[in-house]
């Protein structure tokens, strides 16, 4: 089983969506939609595979699509990183390749903080 850890920016996304869901629909609403981000979490552990690249960026960001949401995510070894979590409807593309170099930065800074853990 793989092992995923989220960046502070994911962490961040992750409140981002839940304070916006509770506001919009309901806290009731919010827990079904984000109970559905941990499951897809748990996938991603168990079949880091169902990640896929997307051709209009490099080969290392891999990506899972969970309701209308994009999760964003890099692998180092055997690790998966959660590295941002992005709506569908704003221009993807454009917005991970503005990204991308943080993004890898931040998965290369995460894995050296945990191999520097062990």
């Amino acid at each position: 089983m793989a092992r995923l850890f989220l960046t502070e920016r994911a962490i961040d996304d992750l409140a981002e969506i839940q304070a916006y869901s509770i506001e919009s629909w309901g806290q009731q609403v919010a827990d079904t939609y984000l109970a559905k981000f941990e499951n897809t979490f748990e996938l991603i552990r168990s079949s880091p595979d169902i990640l896929r690249s997307k051709r209009e960026f490099s080969g290392r960001l891999l990506f899972c699509r969970v309701e209308k949401h994009w999760h964003v995510c890099d692998t180092i070894g055997d690790d998966v990183y959660l590295l941002t979590i992005k709506h569908g409807s704003m221009d993807l593309p454009r917005r991970v390749a503005e990204l991308e170099p943080q993004l890898t930065q931040e998965a290369d800074l995460l894995y050296r903080r945990i191999v520097g853990t062990k």
